[in-house]
């Protein structure tokens, strides 16, 4: 666990009502509410770069996180990265997760269908991708990766209807990320070239496929 990292932000009226008029896109994320996981309680918190920019900013710094996410630098650096996201009509919200009070890891829950990504793949109507990453050694390399995954996804799929299934695009060198994916419920669906990697496409059904 960081240091300082330990306290939940606290929301208020206007941060809801705003953060809902931002994620239309995708029903409302901030008010999604908490969920239980194995390992305690866990929600979703929209960002506010003001409130949360130097926590981001110290995770995007770690060197397991930057080999990936190439957002290691001065805190203008990650700002300019969730203001892009926040500026933007809803389609991607970026969120701290909370975990039983204590923000540990960083998601961009968006709209695949109406991301770049779609042109890679056979996008469907409402398909929703996540990015994510822990952001504590300590979080690491015990399962929690697979075990929030799975949480969100039936989060996306319970809180948004019209979305039949949740889709995510790791870095094909990132074996620790897809083997979290894996373990979540996902499927590897192909290989696909992005502008700034190789990914895995990798797909969680509302309804399990056949493995007949």
């Amino acid at each position: 666990m960081l240091r300082g990292a330990a306290v939940a932000p606290a929301e208020t009226a206007a941060d809801s009502r705003t953060l809902t008029a931002a994620s239309d896109l995708l029903d409302g994320v901030g008010g999604w509410g908490p969920t239980a996981t194995p390992a305690g309680a866990f929600r979703l918190v929209p960002v506010q770069v003001e409130r949360d920019l130097s926590l981001v900013c110290r995770w995007m710094n770690d060197p397991v996180v930057a080999a990936f996410w190439e957002l290691a630098g001065p805190e203008s650096t990650t700002a300019r990265h969730l203001r892009r996201q926040l500026a933007d009509d809803g389609r991607s919200v970026p969120c701290l997760g909370v975990l039983e009070g204590r923000p540990m890891s960083y998601w961009e829950i968006y709209r695949a269908d109406l991301d770049p990504l779609a042109c890679h793949y056979p996008a469907r109507p409402q398909d929703t991708g996540i990015h994510l990453l822990i952001g504590g050694g300590a979080d690491r390399g015990r399962g929690l990766g697979s075990r929030l995954l799975r949480a969100v996804a039936d989060l996306v799929l319970d809180r948004r209807p019209a979305c039949a299934r949740v889709v995510a695009e790791p870095d094909l060198r990132n074996i620790p990320s897809m083997a979290a994916f894996l373990g979540a419920g996902f499927q590897f669906l192909a290989e696909v070239d992005l502008p700034t990697k190789r990914a895995a496409l990798m797909v969680r059904d509302r309804v399990p496929c056949d493995p007949s």
